[in-house]
């Protein structure tokens, strides 16, 4: 989210402002690098787009939706947008209309096929105008590769229902990271103190789980077929995952990933069933990559913990290659979103030594925020990302062949 209330500390996220007029997919013609290539989705225009999400359809189509409005939370108007671009195609169809619950903010939407061949829409409306308050709204379409918005079967809201053991479960987590009491002022109810007290408020803790970043649908094991939906709460400034076993008909949550400000979390899951959570920061200095590990397919994870990888306070997403290796996008500054960066790892997240720069300017000149990233049965990756620039602001998708990754990357 672009703007936040945080308990932790007070600081104002870098403002999305200029993109240079010459696009990185131009840029990389020019430089030879022609595994590259990258469009806008739609010209650049005056409203805000944001949280972009992609998948692919099995005919080889992508789908992509984002979130479109005068604002975010407090504008009436967002809606859920999206369009497609065919199989062989360079240029995306025309924008239609996802979702749109009259009157309130729809945001944050995610797209996924599930074991059914299904296509899910999973996004928050922002109820109250809070992002505490949101409530998360799913509908699917078995007729979804035609012409225009997809054919919708079926909506509904998804409850989820915490237990009463979420203010242990944060107490536990708070002792484990080994949090000061001392940092806070005399005056200064201590941050721990008003999370677990408001974690004891039924109504509280069942609201306000957010999406952002794909689910993970675990294809081996005792509970091959789970889908899990990474969600995140502005209130609790935490996250846990949504645990579906049927297919999506009936939800439940994890065991809290509890940290400071570990929030919109990308799942990865290693070859030995080890599933990782990689999570922005929204909390304490330094700012970095924050990571969290699951050895019971999603039940339970530890406490989130720093990595290397700078962030500064802006959404990442990760995902698993064919090859083995891991990649990430994400903004790797410590402050402001001016450039968009794939981190690589060859020992399943172990490590990031080496990123390569997907698009980059001056600090303060633009924004590049928010990616989701797949990769095609075709092997293609497909990314995309809020794209703001003077003109205005678009959704830039962006695609490549694995190989392009093997040149032209940096040290950490």
């Amino acid at each position: 989210m672009e703007k936040r209330m945080n308990h932790i500390r007070s600081k104002t996220l870098q403002p999305l402002f200029v993109l240079s007029l010459i696009t990185f997919g131009f840029l990389g013609t020019l430089l030879g690098e022609t595994n590259y290539s990258g469009h806008f989705i739609f010209p650049p225009q005056s409203k805000h787009v944001h949280s972009s999400s992609i998948v692919e359809c099995p005919n080889g189509d992508l789908i992509a939706v984002w979130f479109h409005g005068s604002g975010e939370k407090g504008a009436d108007d967002v809606q859920i947008q999206g369009s497609r671009l065919r199989k062989g195609k360079t240029s995306w169809e025309k924008p239609f209309v996802a979702a749109d619950t009259p009157q309130v903010p729809d945001c944050n939407p995610i797209v996924f096929i599930d074991a059914q061949n299904r296509l899910w829409l999973v996004w928050i409306v922002v109820h109250g105008n809070r992002w505490e308050k949101s409530l998360l709204k799913y509908r699917y379409s078995e007729d979804y590769q035609n012409e225009g918005s997809p054919q919708w079967k079926w909506q509904d809201i998804i409850l989820l229902k915490p237990d009463n053991q979420l203010p242990n479960q944060l107490k536990e987590g708070f002792n484990k990271l080994g949090y000061k009491q001392e940092m806070w002022g005399e005056y200064a109810l201590p941050y721990d103190k008003l999370l677990i007290e408001a974690a004891r408020d039924q109504h509280k803790r069942e609201l306000g789980w957010m999406t952002r970043c794909l689910p993970l649908i675990l294809t081996s094991g005792s509970h091959s077929g789970r889908i899990l939906l990474p969600l995140y709460s502005d209130g609790f400034n935490i996250s846990l995952m949504g645990i579906s076993d049927d297919a999506g008909k009936t939800w439940r949550t994890s065991q809290p990933v509890v940290g400071f400000g570990n929030i919109q979390p990308t799942l990865a899951r290693r070859k030995d069933g080890t599933l990782l959570a990689f999570m922005r920061d929204s909390g304490m200095a330094p700012q970095r990559v924050m990571v969290s590990e699951s050895n019971d397919d999603g039940e339970s994870w530890t406490v989130a913990q720093d990595t290397p990888l700078l962030n500064p306070g802006s959404s990442l997403a990760v995902t698993v290659l064919a090859d083995g290796r891991w990649i990430m996008a994400l903004n790797d500054t410590e402050q402001g979103r001016h450039q968009m960066s794939i981190a690589l790892s060859i020992d399943e997240g172990r490590t990031w030594p080496r990123h390569k720069i997907i698009e980059k300017a001056p600090p303060k000149q633009n924004g590049f925020g928010y990616p989701t990233v797949i990769q095609s049965r075709s092997g293609r990756v497909h990314l995309t990302y809020s794209n703001s620039q003077t003109q205005g602001a678009t959704i830039k998708h962006t695609s490549f062949d694995p190989d392009w990754l093997n040149t032209g990357t940096e040290p950490y």
